[in-house]
């Protein structure tokens, strides 16, 4: 026995057509548009099962389940959709609390033996503080690039045009 039952109503059973027909589409609809046509328990023959959609549709049985159950769940508009991420897949390695860090450390007086700083200078400093476990030197140019800094300004943040940039 299926959890999730579909029946489409006569207006929800023409949008899906008419997303069939179209040519328009991303694939990922028309095949979601497919699998609730399919699934439909409303039409004259009910007796297709998640295998047989799977197979019409060319997915996974599992895919037809989750269609089925964002319909049932949220409605046909979220049945047509991908399922969104709620998390990114890999955490980013740069929030605003750290690259405020790397740009404080920008301002700050250069090590010893140097005149300012460098970017490699900056990264190797980054990682040896323990900010960052391992930091690539684009990446820290990146943040330095996304402020207009300039390392090479004589005021502290100045940017490539010589005009003081409140930090």
């Amino acid at each position: 026995m299926r959890k999730y039952i579909v029946k489409l109503a006569p207006e929800e059973r023409k949008q899906l057509e008419d997303i069939c027909k179209k040519g328009r589409e991303t694939s990922y609809r028309r095949i979601h548009a497919e699998i609730l046509l399919l699934a439909d328990q409303s039409r004259d023959d009910p007796t297709w099962t998640n295998k047989r959609i799977a197979q019409a549709a060319g997915v996974t049985e599992r895919t037809v389940e989750h269609v089925r159950q964002r319909l049932v769940e949220q409605g046909l508009a979220a049945a047509l959709e991908r399922k969104k991420r709620e998390t990114p897949p890999i955490e980013p390695k740069l929030t605003g609390d750290k690259e405020a860090r790397i740009i404080a450390m920008a301002c700050s007086t250069p090590p010893e033996g140097h005149a300012r700083w460098t970017i490699r200078l900056l990264a190797d400093k980054l990682v040896e503080l323990e900010i960052f476990d391992s930091i690539s030197t684009g990446s820290v140019c990146n943040v330095l690039k996304k402020t207009n800094f300039s390392l090479t300004g004589r005021k502290c943040g100045a940017s490539r045009k010589g005009k003081a940039r409140n930090l």
